[in-house]
């Protein structure tokens, strides 16, 4: 009997790794397209404003918000509410904690990170790549550290916005994705892990 249970759940592991690896080459096409559209607009934006290594629009975090809201839109952490308020809260933070802080880096960078954290989660906003716009308050270029609370409206909300518009326009261009779809990531989640346990 346990020779049995063993076999069930090593075929029941295999169906799932087979489905969870099989390409879905429309689905990588649109992830492709929609982020180079995003990132796109924000490299022309950043091309026509600023010149040489002046990355104010291009900061980090976008191409890791990238990832999310082109490549795995059924993560609650790719929804509109969390990309939004994931950047803008850490934003806020990141730049708060520079003003207090602006000489002790050892202090500024582990604060303003894990302040960003914790007031994504209170606001139910948690976003990864949020992590990274407040670090960048703390350690990026001169000019991103000038613009002071002017970095949470532009170039993060501004970006943030563009990163949102762009991924609502192709995430819904073809029946197979949606976006937002908080609601489908959790019965995707909750039907593999029945799966994987057997029940």
């Amino acid at each position: 009997m346990p020779t049995q249970k063993l076999k069930r759940s090593y075929r029941k592991t295999r169906y799932i790794l087979y489905k969870e690896t099989l390409i879905d080459y429309k689905e990588h096409f649109w992830s492709f397209i929609g982020s180079f559209v995003g990132i796109g607009i924000l490299a022309y934006i950043q091309s026509i404003h600023f010149s040489g290594n002046d990355a104010v629009y291009l900061i980090g975090s976008f191409g890791a918000s990238s990832v999310l809201v082109y490549g795995i839109i059924q993560s609650p952490f790719s929804q509109p509410r969390n990309l939004v308020g994931g950047h803008l809260v850490s934003a806020f933070i990141g730049v708060t904690v520079h003003k207090l802080a602006p000489d002790i880096i050892w202090i500024a960078a582990p604060l303003a990170v894990s302040l960003a954290i914790i007031l994504m989660q209170i606001t139910k906003t948690l976003h990864p790549p949020g992590g990274a716009t407040a670090l960048i308050a703390i350690i990026g270029s001169d000019k991103i550290k000038a613009l002071g609370y002017e970095y949470v409206f532009s170039p993060v909300l501004v970006g943030v916005l563009i990163l949102l518009l762009t991924a609502l326009v192709f995430n819904n261009m073809t029946p197979s994705r949606s976006y937002p779809s908080h609601s489908s990531y959790h019965k995707r989640y909750h039907k593999i892990r029945r799966r994987l346990v057997g029940k």
